[in-house]
């Protein structure tokens, strides 16, 4: 990526390469993304199924296009890996696409877009624009397929972005989930979930080894890494932004301070004995004071009437 390739004045160009620095220096286990080296308007991501759904275990990728007024307008996203939820190879429908820029915040950034992208997996698609609505047991399929069966697409460079990117995923899979059937059920787990994990667990230090050669991350780290990182509309500045609503990457409690428990009174034996003596005791107080006053009402009558 050439310096005077690009006006590095300009408010896109710097908040695009302020976004590639923070990637690279602040990666995820569930998703990464770049972008290409001869256009950093479009970038190549791998987002990770989300935990506990039919997605599980699968490796998803697409394309993001970023306009030109970026981050004041919103990107486009498709995705490329056939999945059960979305389109392959067509425009999706999001509250942080270009479907609806008039949702869109400019403290919203790629990695805000993709936390929310993995929220949005699992969710009822209703019928909006590039959805899809698989069955349960189609998508799992989709979802071992997925780890093998790169996407082909675009240009050499193109692929082998996403050959890295893919590469990396692997290198960051958790451990083999405990594949059961779906909460409620009695059914024995599915021959795909069976497949599923026989997959996972043959994963071998082969697979992700990362190639000796520079990659494409690594040329375009070293070239943004002097570029400048205040951009007219800083990433994630807004702490109330749809990362910290939806589905944000949540801060974990150091280890060296414990949590406290609130603090809350120990009832001891006989506390209800004495609540149940205080409360006949008040009884009788204000029982005395009300014959007291009636005594001393009725005597007042009594002169009043001799009188008369």
């Amino acid at each position: 990526m050439a310096e005077d390739k690009y006006n590095l004045k300009n408010p896109a160009v710097k908040r695009i390469l302020q976004e590639v620095k923070e990637m690279q220096s602040n990666p995820s286990d569930d998703f990464m993304s770049l972008p290409l080296e001869e256009n950093i308007f479009e970038w190549q991501f791998a987002i990770r199924g989300p935990r506990d759904t039919e997605f599980e275990g699968g490796i998803y990728h697409g394309r993001i296009q970023l306009p030109a007024e970026y981050p004041f307008q919103p990107p486009s996203f498709m995705l490329l890996t056939p999945n059960g939820r979305f389109e392959t190879q067509t425009k999706i429908c999001l509250s942080i696409s270009n479907h609806h820029p008039e949702h869109w915040q400019p403290s919203w950034s790629v990695r805000t877009a993709l936390v929310a992208l993995i929220a949005f997996m699992p969710t009822s698609p209703n019928g909006a624009l590039g959805s899809l609505d698989y069955k349960k047991e189609e998508r799992r399929t989709l979802a071992i397929k997925s780890r093998e069966a790169l996407p082909r697409f675009g240009t050499p460079e193109r692929q082998k972005l996403i050959d890295e990117i893919h590469q990396y995923m692997l290198s960051k899979a958790p451990p083999v989930p405990q594949l059961s059937s779906p909460q409620g059920s009695d059914e024995n787990p599915t021959n795909a979930e069976v497949l599923l994990q026989a997959d996972m667990q043959n994963v071998g230090a082969a697979d992700v080894q990362a190639p000796s050669d520079p990659t494409v991350g690594d040329r375009i780290a070293e070239e943004v890494h002097e570029a400048p990182a205040n951009a007219e509309a800083p990433v994630n500045a807004d702490p109330n932004h749809m990362g910290a609503r939806v589905a944000s990457e949540v801060a974990r409690n150091p280890s060296n301070q414990p949590l406290q428990k609130p603090l809350t009174r120990v009832q001891k034996p006989g506390d209800d004995r004495l609540l149940t003596w205080a409360a006949i005791g008040l009884t009788i107080a204000i029982l005395v004071l009300l014959l007291k006053k009636f005594i001393k009402s009725s005597g007042h009558d009594a002169v009043f009437m001799d009188r008369s």
